[in-house]
Order: structure tokens, then sequence, then C-alpha cells
């Protein structure tokens, strides 16, 4: 079996090998993150949708069923097919807010 580039696939150990350093480094900034929200004064909305959707995605992240990553990219996007009427003009916000579907 080879690759779409026709280079063989790497193995396991040598993906532990390339990837773990860059892996433990993003879990750490995740964590860092939710420690700070957790220390930071409450603010007046309980909840942010975008924390939410973080934590959804840990959730499928630690899962052991395939296709994680596009599983956590359909949780973050859109599920709308109709175009709106008015863009709200706000940046990429990074996950759809619920209830907006």
């Amino acid at each position: 079996m080879t690759t779409p580039a026709g280079k063989p696939p790497i193995d396991r150990q040598a993906l532990i090998d390339l990837g773990f350093i860059d892996a433990r480094a993003k879990v750490l900034d995740i964590a860092a993150f939710l420690d700070r929200l957790d220390r930071a004064p409450p603010s007046a909305a309980p909840t942010d949708f975008r924390v939410d959707a973080i934590r959804a995605a840990l959730a499928i992240a630690i899962d052991t069923s395939p296709a994680r990553a596009e599983r956590i990219l359909k949780c973050w996007s859109d599920p709308t097919t109709q175009p709106v009427a008015h863009a709200d003009g706000k940046a990429a916000r990074g996950a759809h807010p619920p209830g907006n579907t």
C-alpha cells in the first residue's frame, strides 16, 4: 500500500515520534485556556457556545471511533442550508451557536 504521493505510509511508531511533542503542546494549551476560564470572574452569560464547542470536540477527540477530525469539524459547522438574508457583519466565530439553525 502506498500514499497518494506514491510513498509507503508512515508507521505508527514514526507518527508518534514525529507528532507527540506537537500534540502534547496543543493539549496543554487547551487545558491552560480552560484553567484561565475557570479563574476568570463570571460574566453576564453563564456559558459561551464556543467553550461548549471546545468541550464537545474534546469528547469526540478522546473516543475511539474513527474520523474524529471530520466529526469535530461537523460539530463546529453551521448546519443550515439556506442562505441568510443579511449577514450580521461579525467575524468568523469558529463554532456555530446552538439554536441558530
